[in-house]
């Protein structure tokens, strides 16, 4: 039972897809994240919108004629 445990390092590097880095505790000696609290946006007060494939573009496109012009229902006639 002895060494079961991984090896845990106080000076661990922590890397953000933003360019921070932080010395972190860990059992990894280094980390790669997406997002840290230096580029979150309820941490850092920016919003970050990230676009694929133009679908903010196509929902206000959506939206804006869907407000523009109201369907209106025409009447059934019975033959």
């Amino acid at each position: 039972m002895k060494d079961i445990h991984p090896k845990y390092t106080d000076k661990a590097k922590a890397a953000c897809a933003c360019g921070a880095k932080y010395l972190v505790g860990s059992t990894m000696p280094e980390i790669s994240v997406e997002i840290c609290s230096a580029c979150h946006p309820f941490y850092s007060g920016t919003e970050k919108i990230i676009d694929t494939a133009g679908r903010i573009e196509r929902f206000k496109k959506l939206r804006a004629t869907a407000t523009k012009s109201p369907k209106i229902k025409k009447p059934r006639v019975k033959k």
